[in-house]
């Protein structure tokens, strides 16, 4: 996945929107006002900031060496990919449907309960809809 590619899918999120709150280099994707992707190139490689869940985020680094540490960000909570190819497209995906799920899922009641009627459950929450 490229950073066009990347770029694409994050922005198809429901009420996703981009943002350069740290300058023209860096887009952040946001819901709600909510940060959940940074996306930025460097030298032609893409770079993706995205949060995660603790452990799924440690266990991603030990499959994945274009996975790291999240780059300025709780290391923790975030993860860095390398969009250099090595991470499958659907894993990419999955990724990002994970870290836009965690943010939604940390809004207001009545914020997510707003959106899940205008763009279905499924549309915020993916997956992990099943897990709830």
């Amino acid at each position: 996945m490229d950073v066009k590619a990347a770029e694409a899918y994050l922005l198809s999120k429901p009420e996703a929107r981009k943002d350069f709150p740290f300058g023209p280099d860096v887009a952040v994707m946001k819901v709600r006002d909510k940060m959940f992707a940074t996306l930025s190139e460097e030298q032609g490689e893409g770079r993706m900031n995205l949060k995660c869940d603790p452990d799924q985020a440690q266990a991603l680094r030990d499959i994945f060496a274009a996975v790291t540490p999240g780059y300025h960000m709780n290391k923790k909570h975030w993860n860095t990919l390398k969009l250099d190819g090595s991470i499958p497209r659907g894993e990419i995906e999955r990724m990002i449907d994970h870290s836009y799920a965690l943010v939604v899922g940390g809004l207001p009641k009545k914020v997510r309960e707003g959106m899940a009627v205008r763009h279905g459950r499924e549309a915020l929450y993916g997956q992990q809809e099943q897990e709830r």
